[in-house]
């Protein structure tokens, strides 16, 4: 089979791999989509040979990774020992893409990420991924996917809009509240999407104005762009009736909206970082204690949670494929991460098979 390996300084090669058979509790997908996230960018971007080591992963293959973190697909193949009520040839899955030691506290919750051992594999960063042909995981890294969704909404709750749905459950959002949310790149949209869809009013907020303008037609009620507004918390403020908003989150990795994010909300408000790496400077007393103010961290979702998700989707007919701008072969990989790397256009995905 095919699959896309990052090589460093922004290059990539798709190289044959050997086509995946199961081990005892595995499963083996047929890849249907696999969506392109922003934390794909930093081994895109990173120095040859240094990607999952600069980004504090430990443990892995060793060699070419076969990369993509949203995988979605069929199942093809079993392990000897998986149930078919873990999984099932035919079975329309998305993956949960970390694997730990599968019976710790967090493990057994369906947070692996989270494993107190320390994750084993981030499939798409230390583990092979699913920019190729056919995956292999554990089958306890697998959840169905509901008939009513495609598979490229799969691949979007996979990682990206599931990562905004774990940061909205975290924040508690409410439909009377309002949220501010920094950053539309993918996550920032998804949240966008989910918290209007929940009855919330959405502040949306980035440098682009074509990510402004997606943010829109997904139900953002106020837009802000920080290159022409010099006060952006006194621009919440003026939004809402001189408090400050209810929620916010960070979806951007940016210092100062870091601490914008902080600073906008109302007293007893919550703020959430999602976006990885870099750092934020607060002035704690102003910022935060004297406001009561909440700081979250929040760093995507479990098994629980990314079935929850899909299930409130499908449900309510939410239309997460509109996130999808580019849709791409595997042969086109090149061209696809060369126009992701701007950052200024839309959610793109791969489609193998």
């Amino acid at each position: 089979m095919k699959g896309v390996v990052f090589l460093g300084d922004r290059q990539l090669a798709l190289q044959d791999f050997p086509d995946p058979t199961p081990g005892p509790d595995d499963v083996v997908l047929e890849i249907k989509a696999s969506g392109m996230c922003g934390s794909d960018l930093k081994f895109y971007r990173a120095p040859a040979g240094g990607a999952s080591a600069s980004l504090g992963f430990t443990k892995g293959l060793s060699g070419p990774i076969i990369r993509g973190h949203e995988p979605c697909g069929v199942v093809v193949a079993v392990g000897k020992n998986v149930s078919p009520k873990q999984a099932r040839v035919g079975q329309r899955v998305m993956q949960h893409h970390y694997v730990g030691c599968g019976v710790c506290p967090q493990c057994s919750t369906g947070w692996m990420q989270l494993c107190d051992d320390g994750v084993d594999q981030v499939y798409g960063a230390t583990g092979h991924g699913a920019h190729a042909n056919y995956m292999v995981c554990p089958a306890r890294t697998v959840v169905t996917l509901p008939e009513e969704l495609s598979f490229e909404t799969g691949a979007a709750i996979s990682c990206g809009t599931g990562t905004a749905w774990g940061a909205l459950q975290r924040l508690g959002l409410q439909g009377d509240h309002t949220i501010a949310i920094f950053g539309q790149g993918p996550v920032g949209l998804s949240a966008t999407q989910l918290a209007s869809a929940m009855g919330a009013r959405v502040i949306a907020l980035d440098t682009s104005p074509e990510r402004l303008g997606r943010a829109k037609e997904f139900g953002a009620d106020l837009l802000i762009n920080p290159v022409e507004t010099n006060d952006i918390v006194g621009a919440i403020r003026e939004a809402t009736h001189g408090l400050g908003a209810h929620l916010s989150l960070d979806a951007s990795s940016s210092p100062q909206a870091r601490a914008q994010a902080v600073r906008c909300v109302r007293t007893w408000g919550k703020a959430c970082y999602v976006g990885e790496g870099g750092e934020v400077t607060l002035e704690v007393s102003p910022d935060m204690l004297r406001r009561q103010v909440t700081l979250i961290g929040s760093w995507t979702f479990s098994t629980v949670g990314q079935a929850e998700c899909a299930r409130y989707i499908a449900d309510r007919g939410i239309q997460v494929d509109k996130l999808f701008t580019h849709r791409w072969r595997l042969d086109q990989a090149e061209e696809a991460y060369t126009l992701f790397d701007q950052q200024s256009s839309g959610k793109g995905v791969i489609l193998p098979n």
